[in-house]
Formats: structure tokens, sequence, C-alpha cells
């Protein structure tokens, strides 16, 4: 039995108060729920509902159903250009077709067809304003000409991807240090544009290293490339170098190369297998002597690099009927003069004819165009004009020009006329080669003797043929091989 306990009993309320107690209580809970919250204290958060979730924002499939869509329109729009979308798989492309189209219609106003950009479908992953634009106006600043634009584009599309600062400025910075004109530059880059993708410590400084190292002057490096900007990417092993070595084999001397690439640089162009040797095989198999390809090759460099064999089985023809030229004596005509090889049939014919017209036999014209084949390929107008200068003024014997065809080629007032006269006035009688060829200072101290000696007279009996080709080599137009051309040398 448990007489008291540890814990001390509240006493109980009576009923009625206990009532009221609890009234009060739920009041004050009503009134705490209807007022609104105190500052610094958070509500509670309002369990979350399904709508407020993040499944209510497109999924990642989604997301990557509707990409998928894009990118189906895009490629069926590229289809329509005939490029194949499968070229630019790994490309990130414009969203929308629009902006796709706006690309497209930018590169067709700049000159490219459809079948350009079949053929280079990375330009459609340009950015108009960020790629194209920028180094569009930098070629437009240097000078490239609007209509260059489209043939540059097609051989080197890459310039679209290009950095104007990292990519194009250097080379052009590079080139103007080669003492390539500022007005000069836009043509070399047009004319070989894949030069704006080089790097600068490569091809590019080796090929100029050697060439001045062989004898090309410091100063016609900016010539060089201007004339044949191709040189900056040939490789010096591979082209120039053995191109070189080769002509040297020949009998040139590396200074001559020098000089002939100093001229026509683009003789570097010639494929050494495929042109330079078979051509040189050519020459001697028509009856040129070893010992004079080197004269030719320096008369006339062009030689290397032309359609040869042919040119020479229907000159060697035309030789033969129409001025009765052997065999051998064809090969001294091109030794004499290799631009013979490219003379046209009409006009070989016209100078034969004046010739013949003035008197000569068939057999006489041959042996002076074997001696002097220049008087194929002089102005008709000054062969006239020597010619009835000798007949109605010098009074000599045909057979005089049959020794020395040259006559034709000095001019009558400058020097013809001149001579004639003073050696009239001293009373000497000389072969036409003692009156002319020789230098005015060595005519003028002739003049100074009282008699001719005979040796001397017949010294220079013999004309010095190269000279006279070498002077009409420098006056011909560098970019002119009279090709099959029935006026060229008649003015």
């Amino acid at each position: 039995m448990i007489l008291f306990s540890v814990h001390r009993t509240l006493p109980l309320l009576p009923a009625h108060n206990l009532r009221r107690l609890l009234r009060l209580r739920a009041s004050s809970v009503s009134a705490s729920a209807s007022s609104p919250p105190r500052a610094g204290r958070r509500s509670p958060r309002p369990p979350p509902s399904r709508r407020s979730t993040l499944y209510a924002r497109p999924s990642l499939l989604d997301m990557e159903r509707d990409r998928a869509a894009c990118r189906a329109d895009v490629d069926a729009f590229l289809s329509s250009l005939g490029v194949d979308p499968g070229e630019l798989a790994g490309l990130e492309l414009p969203v929308t077709v629009e902006v796709m189209r706006e690309r497209a219609e930018f590169l067709r106003s700049l000159g490219l067809t459809h079948e350009d950009l079949a053929a280079y479908p990375l330009a459609l992953g340009c950015s108009v304003r960020k790629n194209m634009v920028p180094v569009l106006d930098y070629l437009g600043k240097l000078g490239v000409r609007r209509d260059a634009l489209p043939d540059l584009l097609r051989r080197y599309p890459q310039v679209l991807h290009a950095s104007v600062v990292v990519d194009l400025a250097p080379v052009v910075k590079y080139l103007q240090g080669m003492d390539v004109r500022p007005a000069d530059v836009p043509r070399v880059l047009e004319r070989y544009p894949e030069l704006l993708g080089f790097k600068l410590e490569g091809t590019m400084s080796t090929s100029v290293a050697y060439l001045v190292g062989i004898g090309v002057a410091r100063r016609q490096i900016g010539c060089v490339i201007t004339r044949f900007p191709e040189v900056l990417g040939m490789r010096v092993g591979k082209i120039i170098k053995p191109f070189v070595e080769h002509l040297e084999g020949i009998g040139l001397q590396r200074l001559a190369v020098a000089r002939i690439i100093e001229k026509k640089p683009y003789v570097l162009g010639f494929g050494l297998e495929d042109k330079v040797k078979p051509n040189i095989e050519a020459l001697m198999e028509f009856g040129v002597r070893k010992e004079a390809l080197a004269p030719i090759v320096m008369q006339y460099p062009d030689v290397l690099g032309i359609e040869l064999k042919d040119k020479l089985v229907a000159q060697q023809s035309l030789f033969e009927s129409s001025i009765l030229v052997s065999h051998d004596d064809f090969g001294r005509v091109i030794e004499r003069m290799p631009q013979a090889i490219s003379l046209g049939r009409a006009a070989v014919l016209k100078h034969v004819n004046f010739l013949t017209a003035c008197g000569f036999m068939l057999s006489q014209v041959s042996k002076m165009v074997v001696a002097c084949p220049q008087l194929l390929a002089l102005n008709m107008d000054i062969m006239r004009m020597n010619f009835e200068y000798f007949k109605n003024e010098m009074e000599r014997d045909l057979e005089e020009l049959v020794e020395f065809p040259a006559f034709f080629t000095y001019g009558l007032e400058s020097t013809v006329r001149p001579r004639h006269e003073m050696v009239a006035r001293k009373g000497f009688t000389c072969s036409l080669a003692w009156l002319l060829n020789c230098s005015d200072a060595k005519f003028d101290e002739r003049m100074k003797y009282d008699t001719i000696g005979v040796e001397e007279m017949e010294a220079e009996d013999s004309s010095d043929m190269n000279t006279f080709a070498e002077e009409v080599e420098s006056e011909e137009d560098e970019d002119s091989d009279y090709d099959d051309s029935d006026d060229e040398f008649v003015q």
C-alpha cells in the first residue's frame, strides 16, 4: 500500500474553470493565425506543387530534338545549293536557315557560284560579320581589285578563316620588307593568293636566301617577287636548286643563272623533268651543238619552257622548204637567234619575199639567213630604207650584202649614212664589216688612219651575230614569245 508519492499532485480545477481556460486558449490560437507575420520572421514555404518543379522546363531530350530539327532544315538548304551537308558534319553552323541563307548570298555577291561553294563548303562556316567582312575590308584597303576577288577566293578560300592581325598583316609586312612596292603588293596577292597562308619562317625565307646566295642582287628581290611571287612557295631542295644545277651542267655560270632569274624569274616555274630537260635534248636533236646551249638559254630563256619539239619540227620544215636551209644549218640558225623557233610562217615568208624581190637568189637568201637570222625579224620599213640607200648611194655589189647581211640591222641615219659619208670623204675603200661592225669610238679612231690595213679589214669581215642577238633580246617585251604571230618583229 502506497502511503505517499514523491511527486506532488496538482489539485484539479473545478469543471466550470476548466472550460473557461480551454475557451481562452482556443481564441488566442485563432487570433495568431489570422494576424500578419511579424518582420524578421520567415513564413513557412508552401509544400512544393507539381507545376513549380524543373520538369515544367524543356527537358534535355526535347532540346536535342529541337536542335536536330533545325540542323535538318539547314542541311536541306545546303543540299539545295549543291553542298554536301556531310562535309560540314563536325562544324557548328547557324541554328536557322535565315542566317545560313545570308552567308550564301553574301558569298555569291563576291562572285562565287554554287559550284565554288560545293568545292569548298567550309566557307559557309564563316561568320559574315566576324570573319568575312574584316578580311575583305583589309584586302580592299591594300588595293586588291573587286573583280579579282572571285579568283582569289577560289584559289585560296581559306583566307576567309584568317585573322587579319595574326595571319595576313605579317605576310604583307614581309613583302614590303623584301622591297615589294606597296602598290605592287595587291597585284602579288592577286596573282598568288596562297601566299597569305605561308609562315614567315618557312619556305619564303629559305627561297629568298638561296636566290641571294647564288648571286641574285638583293635590290632585285622585290622585282623578282613582284613578277613571279610563286618563287616564295618553291622548295629550294626540290625545285630551285636542281633547276640551277642543271643549267650549270649545260655550261651556264651560276652568276649567269642569277641574271636570268633577275630578268625572267618565271623560268623557275618551268618543270625540270617535264620541260627543261626534254627541251635541251630536243635542241641537240635538231643540230644545236652542246657548247651553244648556254648562249641559247642566255639569249632566249623561254626556250626552256615552251612546247619545243613540235615547234622545231614545224620550223625546220618551213626553213627547208622556203629558204633551202639544211638540217645542220638549221641548227646554226637556232644557235645565232633562238627566237627563230617561234617566228610565224607569214612573217618568215614576207621577209624572204622581200629579199628575193631585191634581186637575191634563193640560195643567197639561205646563206644570208644562216649568217644573220635576224633578217627574218627586222622591221620591213628599216630594211627597205637601208637597201634603197645601199643601192642608190653606196653603189656596191649585192654580193657584199650576202657576205655581210647584218647591214640591214644598223640604223640608216644613226650609223650607215654618217659613216659612209666620212669614209667617202677620206677616199677609203672598205668592206661593209669594217665600216659598220665596230663601236663609234673605234670608228672615230679608224678615221684618223691614212690607210686601211688589209689584215685589219679581213679581221672585221666576220660579224658578231651574238652581240646583235643580245640587243634584239633586250628590246623585246619580256612577256612575249611571239608565238604563231605573223607580225612579230614587223612594225
